[in-house]
């Protein structure tokens, strides 16, 4: 089994945040959101990983290695590939397409799931979908009794299925894949001015291709600061009784802390509340401060003050009254 993950995307929406780190780089509970999407594939999938391929744009060495890095953690190779231009969804996947062999998992990493089934891999193809109470928004599947999937809808303006597709596709021969995206490419398909994956999918179905729904429990959106703090909040419940969420290095003084929380190594906390729903990264100083429902990243400092469903980076000096943040990284404010 192989992992193809594009993310190759700047990140606009997470700004200041992107600005010096891809958005899939950002911890959730200690982790990045393309740590924790791979391992979550790694869960529902019957084989072993045999390799990550990750498609970005030029990060630099560092982000190379640390993306390596998350692929050796589930017993995997990492590969990179570029993106040298925005050009769709499936230009981004077709630029991995020396791994598109063999049974893949494409998955966008800007959304992490839960799921409580394990994939069929006996399935010639596998859209992963979750239901939504407003379906225009999204793109849909259309069901017959068979459970098999006769239509893919792009935003619905009347209501035709509320099962909304997350981002990430099961195909048992990703040569197959490669070379309906690869058609698309040579024959200048384009759909809003850019090569789509849903037109491959599309073609795919018309040639007997079954696809089914693999049908998720929750989705949760990395998209913006609020929507990130949220799926942070979401993540430490659901491993809140997880060992060594409060690392054994962090220093704990006079402090009250409220759990799901996750601490990192060498925290220094004196005087303070903190959680629930709180991550605090490796070597960061809270003292005299109260916060909740945020993710703080490294190397930070919070004094003499109050957030609540924040947002810091690493580097970051914080000292004032309450707020409701999104720092970058290396930013001082002082009020």
């Amino acid at each position: 089994m192989r992992i193809i993950i594009p993310m190759a995307g700047m990140g606009k929406r997470m700004r200041p945040h992107t600005l010096t780190v891809p958005k899939p780089l950002i911890p959730i509970v200690g982790k990045p959101i393309v740590q924790r999407l791979v391992e979550d594939i790694a869960k529902v999938c019957q084989e072993p990983i045999e390799e990550v391929a990750f498609i970005i744009g030029h990060f630099g060495e560092k982000v190379e290695q640390d993306l390596k890095s998350i692929a050796e953690s589930v017993g995997a190779k990492g590969s990179i590939y570029y993106q040298e231009e925005a050009l769709g969804t499936a230009h981004a996947i077709l630029c991995a397409q020396d791994s598109m062999e063999g049974k893949i998992v494409v998955a966008f990493a800007d959304t992490l799931f839960k799921a409580d089934f394990q994939l069929d891999t006996n399935a010639e193809g596998t859209i992963w979908v979750q239901r939504v109470e407003d379906p225009r928004p999204f793109g849909v599947i259309k069901l017959n009794e068979q459970n098999q999937i006769t239509d893919f809808v792009e935003k619905p303006v009347e209501f035709v299925s509320d099962l909304a597709i997350i981002g990430i596709y099961y195909f048992r021969d990703g040569e197959y894949l490669r070379r309906e995206l690869q058609y698309l490419l040579d024959n200048n398909i384009l759909d809003k001015g850019e090569f789509q994956l849903t037109n491959a999918l599309e073609n795919m179905k018309n040639k007997g291709t079954i696809f089914i729904p693999a049908v998720i429990t929750e989705w949760l959106d990395c998209g913006n600061k609020n929507a990130t703090v949220y799926t942070n909040q979401r993540y430490l419940e659901y491993i809140k009784d997880e060992e060594g969420l409060v690392a054994d290095s962090a220093q704990l003084e006079n402090s009250v802390i409220i759990p799901p929380v996750f601490i990192g190594e060498n925290v220094r906390i004196s005087n303070s509340v903190v959680g629930p729903h709180v991550s605090i990264g490796h070597n960061t100083t809270v003292d005299n401060f109260v916060v909740s429902n945020s993710i703080i990243q490294e190397n930070t400092v919070l004094k003499n003050g109050n957030v609540a469903n924040s947002m810091l980076g690493n580097f970051v000096v914080y000292e004032g009254r309450p707020s409701d943040l999104s720092v970058g990284d290396y930013n001082t404010i002082i009020d």
